[in-house]
């Protein structure tokens, strides 16, 4: 168990501590949602997280096979919805892949970064485009 102790600042900040290590981030409420957008917010975090996830355990079956992944890219685009209610609609993840993947290992690593643990608990009605690009 992970513990994450969060404060809140005003004006709709807040300061997050991850437990084991010490680390602060903060959160700021987007401009569209009466924040000052200053800092990732909570949703952000949660596509920042997807992105993550699927690099890191593609990273992890990379290591298990000698393949190197230094210099992989990943962008995400968040986009959110207001109907029925506001929440996250589709999180696009595209991995700009390094140089040097043998084609016979690709498969491997995509079908590792779609079973990161991010990616397995997001709802169903979340949208996750995802995209790989090989030099």
């Amino acid at each position: 168990m992970v513990k994450i102790n969060i404060i809140y600042e005003g004006q709709l900040r807040c300061s997050l501590t991850h437990g084991p290590s010490g680390s602060v981030i903060r959160t700021d409420a987007p401009k569209d949602n009466m924040g000052k957008g200053e800092a990732f917010s909570p949703t952000d975090l949660v596509a920042a997280a997807l992105g993550s996830c699927m690099l890191t355990i593609m990273g992890i079956a990379a290591a298990k096979h000698n393949i190197d992944l230094k210099g992989t890219k990943v962008d995400v685009s968040k986009e959110m919805i207001t109907a029925p209610v506001r929440r996250i609609g589709s999180i696009k993840v595209t991995f700009h892949m390094a140089a040097g993947i043998p084609q016979e290992k690709r498969a491997m690593l995509e079908a590792a970064a779609h079973s990161c643990p991010v990616h397995q608990s997001l709802h169903p009605d979340v949208q996750t485009p995802i995209e790989f690009i090989y030099p």
